[in-house]
């Protein structure tokens, strides 16, 4: 409920949708579709969402300080669940620099913005003397502050304690890097469409445009400063596409060739779909669950001027299927998605422990039966976005038993990285011959 009206160019009205955000993450919504259902409430100019956009996403890379901090300067959680995230977001702002050292505004204006934005609101205005209170008492007593909550070590990571354990079991010499990869920003990385262009055409291609990237894959391009995809030359013509250097990986290990008959389980939204069709004249049959889902495969795929054939149905069961096997199948089976917080920072915050039991029990269904669905000399490909051993290679080694499946050369896990050379999500493949 508003009690005055913000200027939507204000970082009082981003601090604002920021919270009413991450207050639906707190519900259990994903962040995407948080912000979405914000846009679309306060109708924020372009301008504004991204200001929007980018203090929930540090907001949330930064949850665990922020929370902890709050501990430390309240006797007890603010109420009502707005104003808690609101401050959270300003602590954001706050608590540390950015990667090259800087704060993205001043200390002063964050907590005046911040007040305001508390003020215009009728859930949140008793609180404003709260909210300059708590803000002025950290800047004045910063140092002390995070000295004492950074020794948490979900204050000092930004990720719940049991995702921590399980990291440090995984991964007893690598955790640290993996946690700090997943709270870095993530690189705009582009994939060229080999059928329209190559990749030196188009970096040539940016640089007439004033922009800068740079190799980092067969096909991928990391863009030296990210920006709207609106902006990226040759992109609504279906030049490029956004996706991650390791999800490349997928299509070019399935060897498409022309004329095969190919099916791309759990589809959405498209990136992989669209690689394969690419790659090679195929049939390919492109399945989701989710209706409204497979909508944005066609967006996808119609930007690239490509086709697939378009099947809502459950990967787990066959009635969607028209009986004739597949030559090559793609099973990106659902998972924690552990592999890709750096895109995704809310995921860490919406799982629970049990939820990567569930889902690989889940994947291990879908798997089986899509080997049934595979012809004699078929290859499918296991891919999977999570870094748990359970999800990944425990499964891939599983499904390799029960069936007698052989093994061909993949990847297997990517973990996260952010280098100079390799900047990746942690992704998983397995490749299976029958």
């Amino acid at each position: 409920m508003s009690r005055t009206r913000l200027k939507n160019d204000s970082l009082a009205f981003a601090l604002q949708g920021a919270a009413r955000a991450l207050a639906s993450v707190r519900e259990g919504a994903a962040l995407p579709q948080a912000l979405a259902g914000v846009f679309a409430a306060t109708a924020a100019p372009p301008p504004s969402r991204g200001a929007i956009q980018d203090i929930a996403y540090r907001a949330l890379r930064r949850l665990g300080l922020s929370q902890a901090l709050l501990d430390r300067l309240t006797t007890r959680a603010p109420s009502p669940p707005l104003l808690h995230v609101l401050l959270c977001c300003a602590l954001a702002l706050l608590a540390q620099p950015d990667e090259d050292g800087s704060f993205p505004y001043e200390a002063f204006t964050v907590v005046d913005q911040t007040v305001e934005a508390a003020s215009s609101s009728l859930e949140t205005a008793h609180g404003k003397g709260m909210v300059n209170a708590v803000l002025r008492r950290f800047l004045r007593e910063r140092q002390a502050l995070l000295e004492a909550v950074l020794k948490q070590e979900s204050a000092r990571w930004n990720y719940p304690d049991w995702w921590i354990t399980e990291t440090r079991q995984a991964y007893p010499d690598r955790w640290q890097a993996i946690l700090e990869a997943g709270n870095r920003m993530p690189p705009l990385t582009l994939r060229v469409n080999r059928r329209r262009t190559d990749v030196d055409a188009y970096l040539q291609r940016l640089r007439e445009h004033g922009l800068q990237g740079e190799r980092i894959g067969a096909s991928a391009v990391r863009m030296v400063q990210a920006l709207p995809v609106s902006q990226l030359p040759g992109f609504d013509a279906g030049l490029v596409s956004v996706q991650d250097a390791a999800a490349q990986q997928a299509a070019p290990l399935l060897d498409v060739r022309d004329g095969m008959r190919v099916l791309d389980a759990c589809a959405a939204p498209g990136g992989k779909t669209g690689h394969l069709l690419e790659l090679a004249d195929i049939d390919l049959t492109a399945l989701d669950s989710d209706p409204a889902r497979l909508e944005k495969v066609r967006q996808n795929l119609g930007r690239l001027e490509l086709s697939a054939k378009l099947a809502s149905g459950d990967a787990a069961a066959r009635n969607w299927w028209d009986g004739k096997p597949f030559q090559r199948i793609l099973a990106d089976v659902p998972c924690t998605a552990s592999g890709i917080v750096r895109r995704h920072p809310d995921i860490r915050w919406l799982r629970r422990k049990s939820d990567a039991v569930r889902l690989a029990a889940l994947s291990g269904r879908i798997l089986d039966n899509l080997w049934q669905l595979l012809e004699p000399g078929g290859k499918l490909l296991f891919a999977t976005c999570s870094i748990w051993p359970h999800e990944s290679e425990r499964q891939a080694a599983a499904f390799a038993a029960r069936h007698d499946a052989r093994r061909l050369d993949a990847p297997g896990q990517m973990l996260p990285t952010a280098a100079l050379e390799q900047d990746h999500d942690g992704l998983f493949y397995a490749l299976f011959q029958k």
